[in-house]
């Protein structure tokens, strides 16, 4: 990582404090939109929002389907910060500012985050439309040595070596499966192994293969890292992939998948998705109090 990559902890201070200064929102819970998943926002109470391109420090999500807008309000009573449509390493961003928004979260009083994302499936059992709870992720760019806590330490946010092993809060993914069964849904919803890829192309057959035989379950092109990020900072993490496409993993398929073709899928259980984290958010045990 370049050196004028590096954001200082001045630079996240100076934008959590512009949001603190217009609104009144204190929130304890942060949700990150995946692509065609920004309905998510629709559903906060006393809504105040901003344009990315407003806040001080903010990248611009250039994607289809990310709106780009920031959004604080109410779910259940709960005090939530939504970030419709989220940022890229393929859109050119470092991985600084990829996760920029997280430690700003963390600065306004986050202690939740909520990570949702658009997938393919490469397990053989799971269908279109099946939303999946993260258990665990590879983080390809990560291992290829692209991780947003590279360079200095910033020991105010976290340690330097941060442990990755249950990040996904398993009290969380027990209380997301409860919600299911009481929803009548469960029969399409899943437990699995997400990974990260650095996109923007869809994967090789070869390369879907690959991912198979280690043991993936959904591949993507995000949330490892603002994951990463949450973890170091010390927040509780939950992640939801919604299976928009089956990977082609054969030669004999001519199936392909497009972005439209996601974006339809997200649109088709858009409903589910806000009222299982509308559920969830409403149902967590979090200290709420205003500052």
């Amino acid at each position: 990582m370049h050196s004028k990559d590096q954001i200082s902890h001045d630079d996240y201070q100076t934008t959590a404090d512009w949001l603190l200064s217009q609104t009144q929102h204190r929130p304890k819970v942060a949700i990150i939109c995946g692509s065609g998943l920004g309905m998510l926002a629709e559903a906060l109470q006393c809504q105040d929002s901003f344009k990315y391109s407003d806040i001080p420090g903010f990248p611009q999500s250039t994607v289809q389907g990310h709106a780009g807008r920031l959004v604080f309000g109410e779910l259940r009573g709960k005090t939530c910060v939504c970030m419709q449509g989220r940022f890229h390493m393929y859109e050119g961003h470092s991985l600084c500012k990829v996760t920029f928004p997280v430690r700003v979260f963390k600065l306004l009083g986050v202690e939740t985050l909520i990570v949702t994302n658009a997938a393919g499936s490469l397990a053989d059992s799971y269908q279109c439309g099946d939303i999946m709870i993260i258990r665990d992720h590879i983080n390809f760019p990560g291992l290829a040595g692209l991780n947003p806590l590279n360079g200095p330490n910033d020991d105010k946010f976290g340690p330097r070596f941060p442990p990755m092993s249950g990040v996904y809060d398993k009290d969380l993914r027990k209380l997301a499966f409860d919600i299911c069964k009481s929803m009548g849904v469960s029969q399409y919803v899943q437990e699995g192994v997400y990974c990260m890829v650095g996109g923007p192309n869809f994967e090789s057959i070869a390369e879907a293969r690959l991912l198979h035989r280690l043991g993936v379950d959904a591949v993507g092109m995000s949330t490892a890292p603002e994951v990463l990020v949450a973890s170091h900072c010390g927040m509780r993490v939950f992640g939801l992939s919604l299976i928009t496409n089956k990977v082609v993993k054969s030669y004999q398929d001519s199936e392909t998948v497009n972005h439209e073709a996601v974006l339809e899928v997200s649109k088709m259980r858009s409903e589910s998705l806000q009222k299982l984290v509308t559920e969830l958010v409403g149902r967590m045990d979090i200290n709420n109090n205003t500052a």
